[in-house]
């Protein structure tokens, strides 16, 4: 198993920018594709960005897609979500989490192909 930690979390203004961190150890971090997915009070957990070995293909749900960016420094164990142009639906708890997935290149998506998850990290956004 590899252990997550995220950081960077805090409050700022709708149209402000964030960026949250999560670092691996305890696995070879390179082995894994990444994700990102956040989970608001009284919500499901949803899928934010996810990001596969290759650092190719990165993939973002709709609500997301062009104002978020997902990346991974491998020599640093880190990957990363650049959040810009924020907006208070996007106040919620964030995820890290991790998979061995079947292929270099292959960007996995879903909630259950995650095994591995950090604690999050809070992200507020007020109007």
């Amino acid at each position: 198993q590899v252990q997550l930690v995220e950081s960077g979390g805090g409050l700022v203004q709708a149209g402000g920018s964030l960026r949250v961190s999560c670092v691996a150890s305890g696995r070879t971090f390179s082995s894994y594709a990444m994700g990102w997915f956040r989970q608001a009070p009284g919500k499901e957990r949803e899928f934010v960005a996810a990001i596969s070995r290759s650092g190719l293909s990165p993939y973002y749900a709709d609500s997301v897609n062009s104002r978020f960016t997902i990346s991974r420094d491998n020599a640093k164990n880190t990957v990363y979500l650049q959040m810009n142009s924020l907006k208070p639906e996007d106040t919620a708890v964030y995820y890290c989490a991790a998979t061995p997935p079947p292929s270099y290149y292959y960007t996995p998506r879903k909630l259950a192909d995650f095994g591995s998850w950090g604690q999050g990290t809070q992200v507020t956004v007020s109007s």
